[in-house]
Formats: C-alpha cells, structure tokens, sequence
C-alpha cells in the first residue's frame, strides 16, 4: 500500500471540518495544534479572532516575507461521495482553502527546522469567502507588528493540470462587490392584483434592467458583469409577494467602473420606487479589492518558474474571480498565482475534487522560490 503524502493526508483532514467566515475554531485549533509539534525554536505565534499567524525568525533578517492562505469555506452542501467528505453539513471547502492550508503547512513545517536568511511571515487568513477577512487582519496589531515587506499567495485553479502554475503581473482578479437588494410593497389575494404591488413582478423586471447597465453604460472594450444568483419573494402560490430578494455580486477590472455600475443601480432604483410604488433598498456586504500583481516581484517569480520549472510557466490572462487577497496587495508588493489542480468541476462546485499531486508540488516549487529571493 502507497504512503500518502503527509500534507495530503493533512488536506483530507482540513477537509473534513469545514467552517464558514469567522466561524473556523476546529480548523484554528487544528492549526495550532499542528504548529505546536514543530521545532518551536525560531517560531512565535499569535492567533487574531479565527486566524493564525506565525512569524519564522531569519538568520540573519534584512526583510519579512510574508505568504497568505485562506482557511474559510464555502454554506455548500459537498456532493463529491469522497470517504473524506465534510463532516459538518451543508458547508464544504469548495474552493480549494484546505488545499491552500495544507500548502502553508507544507511550507511551515520546512522552514521551522531550516529558516530563511529572512523572516518569514505566514497568515492563515479567516473569512476570505465573507465578509472579508484581509483588510482586517491588516488592521490589527498582530499583522502590524510584523508587517511584511513582501506578500505571495495562490489560488488553486481547476482548469489548468498539476504541475502547471498561470500568473501574470499587473491585474489578475477583479473587483468585486457583493449584492444584496430588497423591494417592498403591499401584498395582496393573487385574484386581486390591482389592490397590491407585486414585488416578484418588480425585482424581476429589476433583473433584466440591471444588465443594459453593462449593455449600454459601460465602455465596450472595458469588462464588467451583473450576476443575481439568488431571488426569494413570496410566501404562498396564490398571494401576491410584498417583499422579494436579489442577491448577487458585481465584478468590474477597474474602480471607476465599479463606480459607474454602483451610481447607475442606484438610480435604477429610485425609477423603481416610482414605478411599481415600493421600497427599494440597497443592504450592505463585503467588497473585495482587485488583485494588481506588483510587476517587478512578479516577474522575479516568473524568472525563477523558467529557470527551475519551464514546462510549468503560463502566462495568462486577468479574470473575474473574487479574492480579498486584493487588499494585502494594495499597500505590499507582492502576488498571487493560480495552481493547477486538473478538475472538471470548477471552484465553488459541491462536486470539486482537487488533484492532490499539486499540494507537494506547489510546496516545492514555493519552498525553492522562497530560498531564492
């Protein structure tokens, strides 16, 4: 029988215990404990609400690297029929953060016994999937008394194969803004229709109207998408709704077009409130910064991968995927890289099976990069 790899076997553990946004204490536990089998010789650790960070002395430090992973998951009922399947219901780690901790683990458990010239600096982040855990993570004393002078992260990646690794410099992930829209009105008997104000009827047509938002107000050679993901409305089939949902997220490549896209929802709006005589209402959520990888660290990255890995280097192309990674970036250099992991269901899918050969992998690849910079 094959013994399997230690971070793997670690990465079906993880699996098995996934929690939601600020809600992660058995994965912080797990961690800890995990951590405190270490040569504790050069280690210091402190944990912030669900988080872990831990600092890996240099010997002889001129700067602190700093590498981020995610620990949270995603309210998704797992349907992949995996012997390791979550445990806790109706939550999954549907977007690969056990395999990115286990990766982080990897890294850790080298560097403890064999330190950097550097500091190294690795935060295991809470609550990236929402509402956001990196800008406050920031803004903690924690984060900020060993501030880095450089930040790298990844992403696993479905649609690319093990041992490939996409990153470009510049924008990679988009800007993103969470959705939230409630329409009240007076409901009423469904044979009644004029005596009411029918908030199903409202918010859909509010659906369709939202997308000549991207048809006709924003620049045809710039990119950005309006996605409603979930409306509720209505209590009974034969009473007419007085309230109705949308729920959703917006995605633009740039700040002023997430402007423009907000300024024109909101008038929308207000048209609505007159239109179909209701309430419209905007409720808060997270907005996540765009992920702008800094050019020079990105292109060191990229030099390393062609001298050490040429068949895994490719260059790609910014998506619209959401990462409050965004924000590490904004005030430290630094960058994050897609890792394949050959699945044919894509993130956030139940059915989302990683290749596991990518963990010791990207430990590999990263443990090297690390020692090269």
């Amino acid at each position: 029988m094959t013994e399997i790899n230690p971070f793997i076997q670690l990465r079906r553990e993880l699996h098995l215990i996934p929690e939601v946004g600020y809600e992660e204490v058995k994965t912080q536990q797990f961690l800890l404990d995990y951590i405190a089998k270490l040569p504790q010789e050069h280690l210091e650790v402190k944990t912030w609400r669900t988080g872990v960070l831990v600092r890996i002395a240099g010997s002889a430090p001129l700067k602190t690297i700093g590498y981020r992973t995610d620990i949270d998951a995603l309210p998704i009922t797992e349907e992949t029929g995996l012997s390791f399947a979550s445990k806790h219901p109706g939550k999954m780690h549907a977007c690969g953060h056990d395999c990115h901790m286990s990766i982080a683990l990897g890294l850790l458990t080298h560097f403890a016994s064999q330190p950097l010239r550097d500091n190294l600096l690795i935060v295991f982040q809470p609550a990236e999937e929402g509402p956001g855990g990196a800008k406050p993570i920031m803004e903690s004393s924690e984060f900020k008394s060993w501030w880095p002078d450089i930040m790298v992260g990844l992403h696993i990646a479905p649609e690319y194969k093990v041992s490939e690794i996409a990153v470009k410099p510049g924008l990679l992930f988009a800007n993103t803004s969470e959705l939230f829209i409630s329409f009240k009105g007076k409901g009423g008997h469904a044979a009644y229709p004029h005596l009411a104000n029918d908030m199903v009827v409202a918010a859909s047509a509010f659906v369709g109207q939202m997308q000549t938002i991207i048809s006709r107000n924003i620049d045809p050679l710039d990119s950005a998408v309006i996605t409603i993901g979930q409306i509720r409305g209505g209590e009974v089939q034969n009473v007419i709704a007085e309230e109705a949902y949308l729920d959703g997220t917006i995605r633009t490549l740039s700040k002023e077009t997430m402007n423009i896209v907000w300024a024109r929802l909101k008038q929308l709006a207000k048209g609505w409130e007159e239109a179909y005589q209701c309430e419209v209402n905007f409720i808060p959520g997270s907005d996540y910064m765009q992920v702008d990888n800094d050019t020079a660290q990105t292109e060191q990255f990229i030099d390393y991968l062609q001298k050490n890995y040429p068949q895994s280097y490719i260059p790609c192309k910014e998506a619209m995927t959401g990462e409050d990674f965004g924000y590490f970036l904004e005030k430290i250099p630094g960058f994050m890289f897609w890792l394949g992991v050959d699945s044919e269901y894509s993130l956030h899918h139940a059915k989302l099976n990683p290749d596991e050969n990518a963990i010791p992998f990207a430990i590999e690849v990263l443990t090297g990069y690390l020692k090269s910079i």
